[in-house]
């Protein structure tokens, strides 16, 4: 059940069996974000390869960037703008918290988002063919296995909200149970170039974490979803630096 309460709060994914689920159970299902970061990357490795057959490149990247906000339901990615709002609002930590709150979205939000999405895109242009199959699988792993890491070793901004839902019922098992699973699966697909990818990402993950504890005083689940969409440029822009290193013509046997 809590693979589905996963499943339904991540993605606009049709589940079999649609219900509401108890807060316990949502905060949970942390343990699978990764797991349905598999899914979603295998769903645009799908259609990577069947528009390949139709469409050129670049209006295939387009649209894959188009499609992981689609198949997210936009979740991440509206907490990444709200996040710009806040770092932009020259307030105390609690008005800009305020301006987080609010429904309407400022310049600072519009530029932010629209930068996020052009690095996206120019990732994907980027990528050494050899291995744009297993980027496009584990970025979305990867990016949700970042973001149950800040969500258990950082402290809330406030007591209430959906980041507090979720944090409030996170423990080691869940974290650990997520840690196992994304770095098999990174390994599986990398062997030992997936040991700087892993050690990049943390880097980046954790001082952007840490950045945004220290102006909020703690992160809020809009931050939560700016780590993830940060985290999904960085694994993107830590692949075409594999690609530039040479990792690609080692990794031939490994890669999709």
């Amino acid at each position: 059940m809590r693979f589905w309460a996963a499943w339904q709060f991540l993605t606009i994914i049709p589940a079999p069996r649609r219900r509401e689920f108890v807060t316990q159970e949502l905060g949970k299902s942390v343990a699978f974000f990764p797991v349905i970061g598999l899914v979603l990357g295998l769903v645009l490795l799908g259609l990577d390869r069947l528009m390949a057959l139709f469409l050129p490149s670049f209006l295939i990247n387009i649209l894959l960037v188009a499609a992981l906000a689609i198949l997210t339901g936009a979740l991440h990615l509206d907490g990444f703008i709200d996040t710009c709002d806040g770092l932009a609002a020259k307030k105390s930590t609690q008005a800009r918290l305020k301006v987080m709150g609010d429904s309407r979205v400022g310049g600072f939000g519009v530029v932010g988002g629209s930068c996020l999405i052009l690095c996206k895109f120019a990732s994907l242009v980027a990528l050494p063919q050899a291995l744009r199959g297993t980027a496009l699988v584990l970025m979305p792993v990867l990016s949700r296995w970042g973001m149950v890491g800040v969500i258990s070793l950082f402290s809330a901004a406030k007591k209430q909200g959906m980041g507090w839902l979720l944090k409030r019922e996170v423990n080691w098992k869940e974290t650990t149970v997520a840690t196992v699973f994304s770095v098999s699966v990174t390994l599986a697909f990398l062997g030992w170039w997936g040991a700087p990818v892993l050690g990049g990402l943390c880097l980046v993950v954790l001082g952007a974490a840490k950045s945004l504890c220290h102006i909020f005083g703690g992160l809020t689940g809009d931050m939560y979803g700016a780590i993830c969409e940060f985290a999904e440029v960085a694994v993107l822009i830590l692949f075409v630096t594999v690609g530039g290193l040479g990792g690609s013509g080692c990794l031939g046997s490994v890669l999709l």
